[in-house]
């Protein structure tokens, strides 16, 4: 008898995108979400099994476990990350789960700037340290999702917002990103203490993005670099949060710094481990382009012609009085990832980093 899988943000893209490639492979699959909507109607209909709990809950979590052998978690990006984790980890271990496959992000780093990537790490270290569980980390770079989601820029108003300079990355898909977590969810024993990071096939700048979203939607697109403060202001327009946009802040120096090319910056991970390569960016834009929000209509193109008409008008984030409000611990000795010694030695082509060894040290391939 086959696993019962839990998936957690089982209504988000990477979570959605699991479960239907989970339940194309005949898994009994339990999806997690916080209310019943329309996406977890799609959940149902793939065959999964839909549940309501509330993350920092261990008992609504004790009780969604039931049963459960192998999960994917996906860390709460946004305020009381740690506290969630901990109330997952609490019933993980009470209810016995054999494996865990973890959402990280490839910044981690204990001493970083932002709130969020430290919690991050600190997430990636608690769930190791669940006796018995076999603990994969999945820590992908920059998802493609977040560069098209001004396709219709691109699309509508034929130019396309470049937030990250001239520094380059290996945008990674959202599908190729599920492939690799259903794929250790299926075996997670071979790998348990060990990290992946799926990239996609080829360093991009964002010029080199404008020109695939050209080709895409089939009319000449202008690459415009745009400052922070105008992402700031377009990021509360699309109903960012303003808990993500104060981490972007210094996810956007590391980019600038290097940190997404670093050591070359593209792997064979996604062939690897699901043994099909990874998607190329212009065939996840072209998926982007077919959205009906990016859809080239008259309707359409009016709003996207609003939408950037009032950008000018709207208040950004204002991200430091959010910082005052929140006081979030700080690190006695901040570091980008991009500028700390110990995060390049552990991130570099030669390491490959084993979290069941002590915290700061790596396994040596």
């Amino acid at each position: 008898m086959r696993s019962t899988i839990l998936v957690t943000g089982a209504t988000g893209r990477t979570g959605g995108a699991l479960v239907q490639q989970l339940r194309a492979q005949d898994w009994p699959v339990r999806a997690l979400v916080h209310r019943i909507d329309a996406r977890s109607d799609r959940l149902q209909r793939l065959g999964a099994e839909v549940v309501v709990a509330d993350m920092h809950d261990p008992d609504q979590l004790s009780e969604a476990l039931r049963g459960v052998q192998r999960a994917y978690y996906l860390p709460l990006f946004q305020p009381h990350m740690v506290q969630a984790a901990v109330a997952f980890a609490t019933a993980a271990r009470a209810s016995r789960v054999e494996a865990i496959v973890q959402l990280s992000q490839w910044l981690s780093h204990r001493a970083h700037p932002s709130i969020l990537t430290r919690e991050t790490w600190l997430v990636d270290h608690l769930l190791a340290a669940i006796p018995g569980v076999a603990h994969v980390v999945v820590d992908p770079g920059m998802f493609a999702d977040n560069f098209l989601r001004v396709i219709d820029f691109a699309s509508l108003l034929g130019f396309y917002p470049i937030f990250t300079g001239d520094s380059m990355s290996a945008p990674v898909a959202t599908e190729d990103i599920a492939r690799v977590i259903a794929a250790l969810l299926c075996n997670p024993e071979p790998h348990a203490g060990r990290r992946y990071r799926p990239t996609g096939p080829k360093l991009m700048s964002g010029r080199d993005m404008a020109a695939a979203a050209a080709r895409v939607v089939g009319h000449a697109v202008l690459p415009v670099k745009l400052p922070f403060w105008m992402f700031r202001k377009a990021a509360r327009l699309t109903g960012a949060s303003i808990h993500e946009v104060y981490s972007y802040r210094e996810y956007l120096q590391d980019h600038h710094n290097g940190a997404f090319s670093f050591d070359g910056g593209v792997n064979d991970v996604v062939s690897q481990i699901t043994g099909q390569p990874a998607e190329d960016f212009e065939t996840t834009a072209s998926r982007y382009a077919l959205m009906p929000f990016a859809r080239q209509t008259a309707a359409n193109r009016l709003k996207a012609l609003a939408r950037f008409g009032v950008l000018p008008w709207v208040p950004g984030h204002n991200l430091d009085r959010y910082e005052r409000q929140m006081r979030f611990p700080r690190p006695p000795r901040p570091s980008l990832s991009s500028e700390d010694p110990r995060w390049l030695a552990e991130h570099g082509a030669r390491a490959v980093p084993n979290l069941s060894t002590p915290l700061g040290t790596a396994a040596m391939g």
